[in-house]
């Protein structure tokens, strides 16, 4: 067991990809914010196969204070699975998730921890500004949020990120979820318990770029979009109708204007166009539902969220508890 480790009342987790040039500030801000407030606190650095000097940083940081404890994953495994594991391991009676660029400011912790004091279980952090951000992503960031909230049954707070403070129970519910397309401002709404907002203005990037580019931003909103609504399934059906419906239209008006002696279908050119079309939909509706048959071959596979190389600065038996096991499919004896 490591004799520095001591259970805090605060866990601020932070997934980092490489942000070498990030790291002593946020431990910094971090540390002035909570210690000036007398707080009791760790910050666990989760290290997501970062390819710079991340992770000696983080390791220099954890030795010059024990209050920062890292884990140190086997290669990139993402964001979300990232937030999962610093989740998992986090000891505190609440637990902030918060990102590594600094965009969103330590010192809006104080409010969220006023807000669980006061008996709150998720305070969520909504951005009333955000600095430095192209009109692009701002259209298309808020166009996710009221398009998911119209598809699904989960009201996700608008303008809001993974920035949050959960309480313990809220966590501990969460470690039981090890989904593996993980859209985790959804999950943590999802539980429900008693939550409110706090507002503040999310700033530009203390250092380096965002490591969230177009690609990645699409596959995210298609993650969110597929783990909480059916709707995209459904609009597959609903296409089937509409063309089936034209078809039976289409098929009336030809034979009437076949009899009328109207010259206007003859000829090959209608038929091609609506055969196109016709596939042009088909293979829109294959394409959703292979991105839904691939999230269930990714569960059923029930490989673990991530791989932990080292951890620092942990008790043993919180590494052991920080594991919860995947259920099991049932034994053939048991189907039996």
């Amino acid at each position: 067991m490591n004799k520095n480790y001591e259970r805090p009342t605060l866990s601020i987790v932070a997934p980092v990809f490489n942000e070498e040039l990030i790291l002593p500030e946020l431990y910094r801000r971090v540390a002035e914010t909570l210690d000036g407030a007398g707080e009791n606190w760790e910050l666990v650095l989760v290290n997501d196969g970062s390819s710079d000097r991340s992770f000696k940083i983080m390791s220099e940081l954890h030795a010059a204070d024990p209050r920062v404890r890292v884990i140190n994953f086997s290669r990139n495994f993402g964001h979300q699975i990232a937030i999962t594991a610093g989740a998992d391991y986090a000891q505190g009676d609440a637990v902030v998730i918060i990102d590594a660029d600094l965009q969103d400011p330590p010192a809006v912790i104080l409010e969220m921890i006023a807000k669980w004091r006061e008996g709150y279980e998720l305070v969520y952090a909504v951005r009333k500004q955000r600095k430095g951000e192209t009109w692009f992503k701002l259209f298309t960031a808020s166009f996710f949020y009221r398009l998911i909230n119209r598809i699904t049954g989960v009201r996700i707070p608008l303008d809001t990120g993974d920035f949050r403070l959960m309480d313990r129970k809220v966590v501990d519910v969460l470690r039981e979820i090890r989904e593996y397309h993980r859209f985790m401002r959804g999950l943590s709404v999802w539980v429900g318990f008693k939550q409110t907002g706090v507002h503040y203005v999310r700033e530009e990037r203390f250092a380096g770029e965002t490591k969230y580019p177009l690609r990645k931003m699409l596959r995210f909103a298609l993650d969110g979009i597929t783990s909480f609504s059916h709707l995209p399934l459904q609009l597959a059906t609903y296409m089937g109708f509409i063309i089936a419906g034209l078809s039976v239209i289409g098929i009336i008006l030809t034979i009437i204007l076949r009899l009328s002696g109207s010259q206007a279908f003859l000829g090959q050119a209608s038929t091609l166009v609506a055969v196109l079309f016709i596939g042009g939909i088909q293979l829109i509706s294959l394409g959703i539902i292979g991105e839904y048959l691939g999230r269930i071959y990714n569960e059923v596979k029930r490989r673990p969220l991530y791989i932990v190389r080292e951890a620092l600065g942990f008790a043993a038996e919180v590494e052991t508890a920080a594991r919860p096991a995947s259920p099991l499919p049932p034994s053939a004896d048991a189907v039996a």
